[in-house]
């Protein structure tokens, strides 16, 4: 760790303490709700969080993206301990994974995190921001029956989908949650008005700190004076921390790798599997997160896999569950006002210290609080000035932002982001597509010009282009602009011009004998000779 590092996060010390503490409020029922749905013990996904903080923070490329079991790897995770039978054998996998990671951060396989287009990455930052919202409703009305950071649309835990949720959640109103819920929206919006913001002690305390610790008074008070309506931890309206044995009891029954495992080919499968998956999603994050940064830094994206690598060989070992980089708990980091990595570390001690010490504590936060605090979240990501923004940039850019964040509120964060990467391909090839031929037309002269790279792709418009040229008319086809033109269009044209004649076209062809067909050599059909008619 070098001294400006040190340093830095020093002087920022009283911005990245409160902003880790808020972090950590996030980042613990996340951790516990993506353990549950992964069918992986509760501590696995605490410790996760705990190795993704105080190890992996200091690790990473990046200063501002926090770490920790993701909701994209639940299905993969849960598929693969079914298909292994065993927790234990599915450690050795995810140790396999990290060491597949730290290879690939060594190969320099993070130059791919360049490769996402902005119109891809501000879509799927939209649509994060749209299941946080939408995804929190039900939660801040008290229906809290899929776990916390389910990101996928349809949900694993009641095969509901997203809005049938929502709408479950209306009919079964809870009277307390939505007090709370009332109550942190209120806190927030005093919280960041002016005369708060220029205290100096309190502008010091992040909006969504005094937003949970506002709300868990608040339940606390709603229990006593109405018990027949309280929130309780059995209701499942409450933080719950698995507590046993004391002191860290809940890590005295981890299990450990077994090591048998290690000669099973399906056990090399999933790591490779797993190493896939959590090093594309922790690109994207980390894109995603430069986004978001104030100072807008460029993270190394190449250290992050090595320290994603670094982090799930350390949970293989210790019992903990995959991790990746996550845009949900990096979101909340920007948005309480963290300045350095040391806002994530301190969330990981943070994680320790209730876990192991004062679970009891934690278990009286109410889910509707962190609910607010995410949807407030949720709202910074899905700005209007974003979706403005984008709407302005013209259909290239807008409409694969469009279909990116509709497919990831549809599916999931990976399916999602391809469907957009694909889409957006589509667009450049329709782009390039139009820019390679050019028309232009005045009077009875028309000139066809060749542009980039012309490939038998462009056959089928340049074709059409030809045939319809009024006859009598005099043609150009001018190939100066052009680096290359396939064997296919030089056909095309050489058929154009050998039937020009019978349609009363002056045919004139520029610059396309000197073109090579190929980078092997393969020069213009002898047909087509330069200069030629109306020379």
């Amino acid at each position: 760790m070098s001294s400006s590092y040190i340093s830095k996060s020093l002087k920022y010390a009283s911005k990245d303490i409160p902003a880790g503490f808020v972090v950590f409020l996030v980042a613990l029922p996340l951790c516990l709700g993506i353990a549950l749905a992964s069918e992986a013990p509760m501590a696995s996904g605490v410790v996760s969080g705990i190795v993704a903080g105080i190890i992996v923070s200091w690790i990473s490329g990046s200063a501002m993206a926090v770490s920790g079991p993701a909701a994209g790897l639940t299905v993969t995770v849960a598929t693969a301990i079914q298909r292994l039978g065993s927790f234990n054998g599915f450690l050795v996998s995810v140790l396999l994974a990290g060491a597949f990671q730290i290879l690939l951060g060594l190969l320099r396989a993070g130059v791919l995190a360049s490769f996402f287009p902005h119109s891809v990455i501000k879509g799927m930052l939209a649509a994060i921001g749209l299941i946080i919202i939408l995804k929190q409703i039900p939660h801040a009305l008290g229906w809290d029956a899929d776990f916390v950071g389910d990101e996928q649309y349809l949900q694993t835990t009641d095969q509901e989908t997203t809005f049938s949720e929502i709408i479950k959640a209306f009919d079964r109103l809870e009277p307390g949650a939505i007090v709370v819920s009332a109550v942190a929206v209120l806190t927030l919006y005093a919280w960041s008005r002016e005369p708060l913001k220029r205290h100096g002690i309190l502008s010091m305390v992040p909006a969504p700190l005094v937003a949970v610790l506002v709300g868990t008074q608040v339940s606390r008070i709603w229990n006593h004076l109405f018990p027949g309506l309280a929130l309780t931890g059995a209701g499942g309206h409450l933080v719950s921390i698995p507590s046993s044995g004391g002191a860290f009891g809940i890590f005295t029954s981890l299990p450990a790798p077994d090591w048998s495992y290690l000669g099973k080919g399906v056990t090399w499968e999933i790591a490779i599997a797993i190493a896939l998956v959590a090093s594309i999603e922790s690109l994207l994050s980390l894109e995603a997160v430069d986004r978001l940064d104030p100072e807008r830094r460029v993270s190394d994206s190449n250290r992050e896999l090595v320290a994603q690598g670094a982090g799930n060989l350390i949970c293989g070992l210790v019992g903990g569950l995959p991790m990746t980089a996550v845009i949900v708990r990096s979101s909340a980091n920007v948005y309480a006002g963290a300045r350095t990595r040391l806002s994530s570390f301190v969330h990981g001690v943070f994680l320790l210290a209730a876990v192991a010490l004062v679970p009891g504590m934690l278990n009286t936060i109410p889910l509707a609080a962190l609910a607010i605090v995410l949807i407030a979240v949720g709202l910074k990501l899905l700005s209007w000035k974003l979706l403005k923004q984008m709407w302005r940039s013209g259909f290239e850019q807008a409409l694969p932002f469009a279909v990116t964040l509709v497919a990831i509120v549809a599916t999931d964060l990976l399916t999602g982001v391809a469907i957009g990467l694909v889409f957006g391909l589509m667009i450049v090839i329709r782009m390039n597509h139009q820019s390679a031929i050019t028309v232009v037309s005045e009077g009875n002269t028309c000139l066809v010009r060749f542009a980039k790279d012309v490939s038998f792709a462009h056959k089928p418009s340049l074709k059409k282009i030809l045939g319809h040229l009024p006859e009598g008319s005099d043609v150009i086809i001018d190939g100066t602009g052009a680096h290359f033109i396939d064997h296919d269009i030089l056909e095309t044209v050489s058929d154009f011009y050998e039937g020009a004649v019978q349609r009363n076209i002056r045919v004139t062809l520029k610059n396309l004998r000197s073109k090579r067909m190929s980078r092997w050599g393969g020069v213009l059909h002898g047909k087509l000779q330069e200069p030629s008619i109306g020379q």
